[in-house]
C-alpha cells in the first residue's frame, strides 16, 4: 500500500466520521435568547420563554414565570424561583437556592459534589 492511498482513506474516514456526527445531532427544543442575570443583590422577576436562564453572581434574587428550558446558577448566596423547569438545573458554588414549582428536571449540583452546600428542591406551587 502506497502513502497515498493511505492519507486518502484516512481522509474520507474523517470526512464520514464527522459527517455523520453532524447528521445524528438532535435539534435543541430550547428556544434562542437565554436569559443571563449577572451582578450582586439583583432582585428581578423574569419570564423564561421556554430558553435557559443562567445567573452568575452573589445574593441575586430571581423568580422565573412561565417555562425554563433549564436553569444554571454560579456564585453563591443566589435564590432562583422557577415555574416549570423542562431539562435540566445545574448549580455551582456554595449557598445557593432553587426552588421549582413543575418539572422534572435532571439536577446536577456540582458545589455538593465538591463538598459545599446548597438547596435543590421541587416545592408546591
Amino acid at each position: 500500500m502506497s502513502w497515498k492511498a493511505s492519507s486518502t482513506s484516512l481522509g474520507l474516514s474523517v470526512v464520514a466520521v464527522v459527517a455523520t456526527s453532524l447528521a445524528a445531532a438532535p435539534a435543541a427544543s430550547a428556544k434562542n435568547g437565554d436569559t443571563h442575570i449577572t451582578g450582586q443583590g439583583v432582585v428581578q422577576t423574569l419570564d423564561c420563554n421556554d430558553s435557559a436562564l443562567i445567573v452568575v453572581g452573589t445574593g441575586n434574587q430571581i423568580t422565573a414565570v412561565g417555562t425554563c428550558w433549564g436553569v444554571s446558577v454560579q456564585g453563591s448566596a443566589n435564590v432562583v424561583v422557577a415555574d416549570n423547569v423542562v431539562n435540566d438545573i445545574t448549580v455551582y458554588g456554595f449557598d445557593q437556592t432553587v426552588l421549582y414549582h413543575q418539572g422534572e428536571p435532571l439536577v446536577w449540583d456540582r458545589g455538593r459534589e465538591l463538598g459545599m452546600t446548597n438547596r435543590i428542591d421541587r416545592v408546591p406551587a
